[in-house]
């Protein structure tokens, strides 16, 4: 049965009430049936509450749940084989654009104080390739963290806190930063950060104090080196044009 004793100012008495036969529910189902599927509202009425269902439909799950981050980064893994060319050996392992996906990957790969002797880990911006000769990086040049002697437990720090200051967008002249690098050697393991214009005085010398600020490092020098000169001496024989 159906009340239907409400009154504007509260209710009367039940005795006073007319009740109706509430009926059949089947009775109900098929008095709506002609309006299944049609909008009740009118044309020019918003709806106040739209209907979860109507909601869900128009969430983004991945971008609802998950941070993104402002660039596209891609994981690069080069393991030393003697058989291979060096383009050969580089390995496009995966990209993330998120700070969860981020972690996933962090997390899933090894450290870089458990890989073996010649290997290097490079994180870089989609589309630009971890060598000089990328059209990105060919006019840039590098700071250079020589991690020698260092713990297994302070190097995969300086790389995790570099990343993160990378990919979070900290430097305050981000756009000039392609991606970091980690070589893994016998006498010391170096660690690198890549930007496009080595002309740019202004944002190198800004990047490098902000490097050494982020990373508390303290009384380390750091070393900027272009990529031209890397490509025609190696090791000691390449000069630094800045140094921190």
């Amino acid at each position: 049965m159906v009340y239907t004793g409400y009154l504007s100012n509260g209710l009367q008495n039940a005795e006073d009430t007319e009740w109706l036969p509430y009926g059949d529910p089947s009775d109900w189902a098929h008095g709506l049936a002609p309006y299944d599927g049609l909008e009740l509202m009118g044309g020019n009425e918003q709806e106040v509450q739209p209907s979860l269902n109507r909601v869900m439909k128009n969430i983004d799950y991945d971008l609802a749940l998950k941070h993104p981050l402002e660039h596209t980064w891609t994981l690069w893994h080069l393991e030393n084989d003697r058989t291979k060319r060096w383009a050969e050996m580089l390995v496009d392992v995966t990209s993330f654009n998120t700070v969860e996906d981020f972690f996933s990957v962090y997390y899933f790969v090894k450290p870089p104080s458990d890989l073996k002797i010649f290997n290097d880990y490079m994180v870089f911006k989609k589309n630009i390739r971890p060598m000089w000769e990328d059209d990105t990086n060919k006019n840039g040049g590098r700071w250079i963290l020589l991690l020698d002697k260092a713990s297994r437990t302070y190097i995969d720090k300086m790389w995790h806190d570099l990343l993160l200051c990378m990919i979070g967008e900290c430097f305050e002249h981000s756009d000039e930063i392609c991606g970091v690098v980690i070589n893994v050697r016998n006498k010391a393991n170096k660690l690198s950060l890549w930007t496009k214009d080595s002309r740019n005085v202004e944002a190198i010398l800004s990047i490098g104090r902000q490097i050494k600020d982020m990373l508390h490092l303290g009384i380390m020098e750091i070393q900027y080196q272009v990529h031209n000169d890397a490509m025609l001496n190696h090791g000691p024989n390449v000069n630094a044009i800045y140094k921190l």
